[in-house]
């Protein structure tokens, strides 16, 4: 990973000591931030936390080698999927890009003047779904249960719902992820560089309703999984699986089962799901506060 950040960027980093590093935010002119299992902190020349004032301050040279090294200096060859906002490295890792957007015709033409870059590390955790494979596969692993994952942002939803794709998959399952944000199994070059399972096929970059139809059509899915509903028409696209025969496994933001109850998506979705996991952070991400039988 280290190798896509400019050289001065590198050697700051190469001298930190790390727990676990999970982004880098790279902000113009302003300090260098790091996350890893400790939290968020900045970081000095010398690799060492410390305050904002003291901070390694992250130059226009720097964004410009590190954007030349991510882009492998064609950035018209990335521009497509530079139009969604972020790129996507080998290994699964994603760069979000912050800018100044240029539009033509009432569309987004590109991006300029990049601003910030942030690195996510893509990281599996085989093995995170063990605790609720009994709940959602149930005795002899043939009675499927549609899923529903609930968590507030980095409470290791999406890790939860990847490892529950691999291991149904794994069991014969036939399965789809429709991996709008190319997050689930993070393709590179058509590539998932995570294990999503032997039995699936990934929809890379489809928004839902273009992967639902496309799916449904082509595909022959037992179970379709798909990370962050909740737009409004999220609910419809979910009940057009259901009618279909097909499982859902899915993620979407939340606090709590009674608060999630109380969105608009849900009213048209709500018969679809038969189980739903409420996640938090409260011994790190992924841990599971209730699992609820909801129909």
């Amino acid at each position: 990973m280290l190798r896509y950040l400019a050289p001065s960027l590198r050697d700051v980093l190469g001298r930190a000591s790390l727990q676990g590093l999970e982004e880098i935010r790279l902000r113009l002119q302003r300090p260098l931030m790091i996350k890893d299992r400790t939290g968020y902190f900045y970081l000095s020349a010398q690799g060492c936390p410390c305050s904002p004032a003291q901070a390694y301050v992250v130059s226009r040279d720097d964004l410009e080698r590190t954007l030349q090294l991510i882009t492998e200096n064609s950035w018209y060859a990335w521009e497509q999927e530079i139009l969604g906002g972020y790129l996507t490295l080998p290994g699964g890792h994603r760069v979000g890009l912050a800018g100044q957007a240029v539009y033509g015709g009432g569309q987004l033409k590109t991006i300029r003047s990049i601003s910030s870059l942030v690195f996510r590390l893509a990281r599996a955790v085989p093995g995170a779904a063990d605790p609720l494979m009994d709940r959602v596969v149930g005795p002899g692993g043939r009675q499927l249960l549609s899923t529903l994952i609930v968590s507030p942002p980095g409470g290791g939803k999406t890790t939860l719902l990847r490892d529950l794709a691999r291991q149904v998959a794994n069991l014969g399952f036939q399965v789809v992820v429709i991996d709008e944000r190319s997050e689930l199994a993070a393709c590179y070059q058509g590539v998932p560089q995570l294990d999503v399972g032997l039995q699936t096929d990934v929809l890379d970059g489809y928004n839902k309703e273009v992967g639902v139809q496309h799916a449904l059509r082509a595909l022959g899915p037992q179970v379709v999984v798909t990370d962050e509903i909740g737009q409004a028409n999220d609910g419809w696209i979910l009940a057009e699986l259901a009618r279909s025969g097909v499982k859902v496994m899915a993620t979407c933001h939340g606090d709590s089962w009674d608060q999630v109850k109380k969105r608009a998506w849900l009213k048209d979705s709500l018969s679809v799901f038969q189980l739903v996991v409420i996640l938090s952070r409260r011994r790190g991400p992924g841990t599971v506060e209730s699992v609820l039988r909801i129909s």
